[in-house]
């Protein structure tokens, strides 16, 4: 082992409400600090005297979004891995009990061992657009768990609902405004708005998406991108058994953004189109068909982001993709 690998140090963090778990694995030292602005500044100075290699985090929905802002203001590295990555690991370890300090442990020995590549954090006007998009996919939920509440309601609750419904479609209405006014702000956004949206198919939602949640649009090759969303098929194969390839994980918000983007492409995009109804003819199911139209339909959006092109149905026959 080199000397720069052995002075190196991976830090775990588990985020809770109320606290953070923080766990180094060349010091040993396992401490706590509160989730609030005091606990996670006296963090930066501990960290930025202990200078970690790495630092992993599990995604919490939000609990995380201070502490790693702050790291990332400090100029440390910074992994945020799906929880799901950290319990399959913890297993592998032979880890079946669970506390904060165990986690954070666990964390600490995954930064060790995986060293997953550090994300940089979207900025703040970035942010803000996620926050609202997380807002719109909220009403939309409430908004559809309301209709279909609204028949098997009694009588004396249905005036209600319908108030609650009538107040949803108003405030989903002045997102979709505020969405808007976001990207139309921005020269930036406004210009990739327009490209993407230039593809039949895409709709203002789903661009808005794109734009918030998978910055790496335009910057990976086509078989990364499709990974990273979650179009990618994998095999299961094991022996003489084969099993059937799948897709697997992802960015869902992502994935189900495009999967209505092609919905409407099989139906009016002159590429999708014919590519679904060839692999229909050949016997493919229609979810299957589906989804190889999503990773498709996804390719070439990365490949247009790549050169800045808007979409040319000639070029696009021609899958002409990054990094291939």
């Amino acid at each position: 082992m080199s000397t720069q690998e052995s002075a190196s140090d991976f830090v775990g963090i588990d985020v809770s409400k109320a606290h953070l778990d923080i766990a180094s694995r060349s010091t040993g030292k396992r401490w706590q600090v509160k989730n609030d602005s005091e606990g996670i500044a006296e963090l930066v100075q501990q960290l930025r005297t202990l200078k970690p290699t790495l630092i992993v985090l599990e995604a919490t929905g939000g609990l995380e979004t201070a502490v790693t802002a702050s790291l990332a203001a400090a100029g440390l590295q910074i992994a945020i891995i799906n929880p799901r990555q950290a319990r399959d690991f913890g297993k592998s370890l032979g880890r079946l009990a669970k506390t904060d300090k165990i986690d954070a442990e666990m964390l600490a020995r995954f930064a060790e061992a995986i060293r997953p590549e550090p994300r940089s954090l979207p900025d703040e006007q970035t942010q803000e657009l996620q926050a609202v998009l997380v807002r719109r996919r909220q009403l939309v939920e409430m908004l559809v768990a309301e209709k279909n509440r609204f028949p098997l309601a009694h009588s004396t609750m249905r005036p209600r609902i319908q108030e609650h419904i009538a107040w949803l479609e108003q405030e989903l209405g002045d997102i979709d405004k505020d969405l808007h006014q976001r990207l139309q702000s921005s020269p930036l956004w406004r210009e990739k708005e327009e490209l993407l949206r230039s593809v039949k198919g895409i709709g203002p939602v789903t661009a808005t998406t794109l734009l918030a949640e998978l910055p790496e649009l335009g910057q990976l090759n086509r078989k990364k991108i499709a990974a990273l969303v979650g179009v990618a098929p994998f095999n299961c194969d094991s022996g003489k058994m084969h099993g059937r390839r799948a897709i697997w994980g992802g960015r869902a918000c992502v994935r189900n953004a495009l999967y209505m983007a092609t919905l409407s492409a099989t139906r009016c995009n002159e590429i999708i189109q014919p590519y679904y109804e060839h692999l229909i003819r050949g016997g493919k199911l229609k979810k299957v068909a589906l989804v190889a139209c999503m990773r498709k339909l996804l390719t070439i959006l990365n490949a247009m982001a790549h050169s800045g092109t808007h979409w040319q149905p000639q070029l696009a026959m021609t899958k002409t993709v990054v990094g291939a």
